[in-house]
This record gives C-alpha cells, sequence and structure tokens, in this order.
C-alpha cells in the first residue's frame, strides 16, 4: 500500500485553482446580484468540483500510462507535463490509481446527490458532461484528447463549473455568469494546449492526436496565442454594453502575464525546458484572471 504522502503526490492538488477560483467568481456574482449566499451550498460545491478535479487528474495518469504518451515522454516538465511520473518510477501501481480515482469520483458522485437534492436536475446535468468529460478525456474507448477534442472538452468542462456554482446558489442562469465563464473556459483551455508543447512527441509517438500533435508545435503557438487573447474579450465587451460592473475591467492586469507566456511560447516552441515560464504564467494567468474578476464583483456589491 502506497504511502499517504506519494498518493497525495498522485493528486496533483496544486492545479485545483483551475476549478476553485472559477467557483470563487461564480459566488462573487451570485453575492452581487442577489445580496446573499450560502456558505453551506458554496462547501459543497467546492467539495464536489475538487473530487471531481482530482478524478480526473489521476484518471488521466493511469490512461496515459496505458497508452503509453507518459512513458514516451521524454520532454517533460515537471509538475506542468507528463503526468506524476509516480507509476512511471514504480511508487505507485496503476491498480492503486486506478482505485484512487475511482474512489473520488465516487465522492464527487455523492457530493452531487446533496447538490441535486438542494437544486434539481440541472445539476445532474451539468455534473454527468463533467463526469462523462473528466474520465472520458483519456479513458477508452472515447478518449478524446486522443482524438483533437480534449482542448474544447476541458473548455467546456471547466466553463460548466462556475455555471453550475452560481445555478447552486441562485436556482438560475444570468448573462454575467456566463460572460465570466468564458475568460475562465479559454484560459484553462490555454494551460492544456501550451502543456501540449513538451508533450507533443510523447504524445505523438503514443499516438494522441492532440490539436499541437496536429498541428505541430509552431503552428500551435498561434491557436494558443488567440485562445489567451480572446480570453479578455468577454469582459470588454460585457462592460462596453453595461452588462457586467465596469470594475471587472481590472481583470486585464492578468494580460501582462498571458503575454508573457505568449512571447515565451513564441520563441521558445520547440525548446520544453525553455517554455517552462510560458507554462507557468499561463496557469497564473488563469488565477489572477479569477481572483480579480471575483474581487471586482465583491466590491461592486
Amino acid at each position: 500500500m502506497a504511502s499517504p504522502k506519494i498518493l497525495i503526490r498522485e493528486l496533483r492538488a496544486e492545479f485545483l485553482t483551475a476549478s476553485v477560483i472559477p467557483i470563487l467568481v461564480a459566488v462573487a456574482i451570485a453575492r452581487y446580484e442577489t445580496g446573499s449566499w450560502s456558505p453551506g451550498l458554496f462547501i459543497l460545491t467546492i467539495a464536489g468540483a475538487v473530487l471531481l478535479h482530482l478524478g480526473t487528474n489521476t484518471a488521466n495518469d493511469y490512461f496515459d500510462h496505458l497508452s503509453g504518451a507518459d512513458e514516451a515522454n521524454v520532454d517533460y516538465a515537471r509538475p506542468f507535463t507528463g503526468g506524476t511520473r509516480l507509476i512511471q518510477d514504480g511508487l505507485l501501481s496503476p491498480r492503486e490509481v486506478l482505485t484512487l480515482s475511482i474512489t473520488l469520483f465516487a465522492g464527487a458522485l455523492i457530493v452531487g446527490i446533496f447538490l441535486i437534492i438542494a437544486r434539481g436536475w440541472f445539476i445532474l446535468a451539468l455534473g454527468l458532461i463533467g463526469l462523462f468529460l473528466g474520465y472520458f478525456y483519456t479513458a477508452p474507448p472515447v478518449k478524446l484528447a486522443h482524438r483533437g477534442l480534449g482542448e474544447i472538452a476541458v473548455g467546456i468542462g471547466y466553463g460548466l463549473i462556475p455555471v453550475g456554482a452560481y445555478f447552486v446558489q441562485t436556482g438560475h442562469v444570468s448573462l454575467p455568469i456566463i460572460i465570466a465563464a468564458i475568460p475562465m473556459a479559454l484560459l484553462v483551455t490555454g494551460i492544456i494546449v501550451i502543456n501540449e508543447f513538451q508533450d507533443y512527441r510523447g504524445d505523438m509517438s503514443a499516438g494522441k492526436r492532440t490539436l499541437v500533435v496536429r498541428l505541430g508545435r509552431k503552428k500551435s503557438v498561434v491557436l494558443f496565442a488567440s485562445i489567451m487573447i480572446a480570453a479578455y474579450i468577454p469582459v470588454i465587451a460585457g462592460v462596453s454594453m453595461d452588462l457586467i460592473p465596469r470594475l471587472t475591467l481590472i481583470s486585464l492586469l492578468s494580460i501582462i502575464l498571458a503575454a508573457k507566456a505568449i512571447i515565451t511560447a513564441s520563441k521558445r516552441f520547440d525548446d520544453p525546458a525553455g517554455l517552462v515560464p510560458a507554462n507557468g504564467a499561463t496557469i497564473l494567468s488563469h488565477a489572477l484572471t479569477g481572483l480579480l474578476l471575483a474581487t471586482a464583483w465583491l466590491l461592486s456589491g
């Protein structure tokens, strides 16, 4: 049996900002619009999203091992790409990782039942979509990432998190939460795309046809830049049409990090080690954008 320390490493909890921060944005918007929020439902939402996220992380580690993608990946840059390497290093067995993943998904399902009781079948629909996209990101027979659909799946899955969190608080969906969800979805898609640069050779040899593998690293810089730039358009448009508070424009400060990531990618797209600053800047741009959006809505209330 693996030690708790090893199991914690397998979770890759350092990337939970991708699911937790959008929930903070959603609750801030709900509080701004309704004047109140439910701490209990907030905690349940966080728990469900975290368990689903961790289940996805571990499932991806397991199925990337089965496909040979992680074994073939010699250009990985920890902790951003190439999985945890715990299976490859013999610290965890594939069965242990799969068991952990199933346990986490089961936990997410249990939390989801409480949320369904509280808010109805719309939450069930969102939960099932999230479960499907998370598990079948690399799992057969669907293997979304192998078909060039992984990036879209991630964008949809993580874009639905703030929508679902907002619905849990309010019982409905509004235009402002959609406007806020789009940047969160695009920026987390940017995280996936930039991480695929280091995984390029391993993914290609394992038949994992991600968009970066399909386009090649040089052309994928344009894709990455387009995604990152597009992420800032919804807030600008929303403010210009008086749909969201003007203070949300402070989220544009994270453009500095996005620009750093784009410039680094354009210069070092074929240098796995040289790309590491771009990996980090992309993750930070997502986190900072979300935190600034949440702050803006809280201060506007």
